[in-house]
C-alpha cells in the first residue's frame, strides 16, 4: 500500500515567496518549501497494483500548458481554524486539469471522495488551541493583497506521503508534462 496523491510542484521562487509570507504569520507547524504544493486528487491509501493502473491511465492526461497566480490568504476551519492557506486565482485550465485527474484515477478503478475542488497551498497546520484565532484572523485580513505569480504549470505529479513527525515526507513517484499527447513520462529515480 502506497499513501497517494496527485499534484501540481511550486517553482522555487513561489516557493520562496511563500516562506517570507509565513514568516509573517503567527501560527506553529509552518510547512516546508520541499513539501509546498497544490493538490489536484487525494488518493488515500492504494494498493500497488492499483496505483501502476492510476500511473497508466494519469500518462494519457492531455491538457495544454497555462499559468497560474497564487491570490490572497485563507483559512479552514472557520472559527476554529487549523489551516492556513495561499489561495489560487480563479483559472478554467487548473479546473479543466483537475476534472481529468479525477476522471482518469476513477477511470482506473480508484474510488474517491467526492469533494469541492479548493484549490490551495497549505501553509501551516495547527491546533485550533494553539494560536490567537482573532489575531491570526486579523494578520491573514491585512495579507489579502498577497500575490505570487503567474508561474507556468507544464507538469504534474503522482507523489508519495510518508507519514513522519513533525512533518510528512513527500515523494515524486511519477510526472507527466503537459501539451503532449503521450507524455514523455518520467519516473522518478528510487
Amino acid at each position: 500500500m502506497t499513501r497517494a496523491f496527485v499534484a501540481l510542484t511550486l517553482p522555487t521562487a513561489i516557493c520562496s515567496e511563500l516562506v517570507l509570507l509565513q514568516m509573517a504569520m503567527p501560527v506553529p507547524r509552518r510547512v516546508s518549501p520541499g513539501n509546498m504544493h497544490l493538490t489536484l486528487a487525494f488518493l488515500g491509501d492504494v494498493p500497488d497494483p492499483l496505483l501502476e493502473e492510476v500511473h497508466h491511465a494519469l500518462s494519457e492526461v492531455v491538457v495544454p500548458v497555462f499559468e497560474l497566480r497564487l491570490q490572497g490568504l485563507g483559512l479552514f476551519g472557520g472559527g476554529r481554524a487549523h489551516n492556513l492557506h495561499a489561495l489560487v486565482a480563479p483559472e478554467p485550465a487548473l479546473e479543466h486539469l483537475q476534472a481529468k485527474v479525477v476522471h482518469a484515477v476513477r477511470r482506473a478503478g480508484l474510488r474517491l471522495d467526492a469533494r469541492r475542488f479548493l484549490p490551495h497551498v497549505t501553509l501551516a497546520r495547527f491546533a485550533p488551541a494553539a494560536i490567537e484565532q482573532a489575531r491570526l484572523e486579523k494578520v491573514v485580513a491585512g495579507a489579502g493583497l498577497f500575490s505570487a505569480g503567474p508561474f507556468p504549470v507544464d507538469h504534474f505529479v503522482l507523489m508519495r506521503s510518508i507519514l513522519r513527525q513533525p512533518e510528512a515526507v513527500y515523494e515524486v513517484l511519477a510526472e507527466y508534462p503537459l501539451d503532449s499527447p503521450h507524455h514523455r513520462v518520467r519516473e522518478a529515480s528510487g
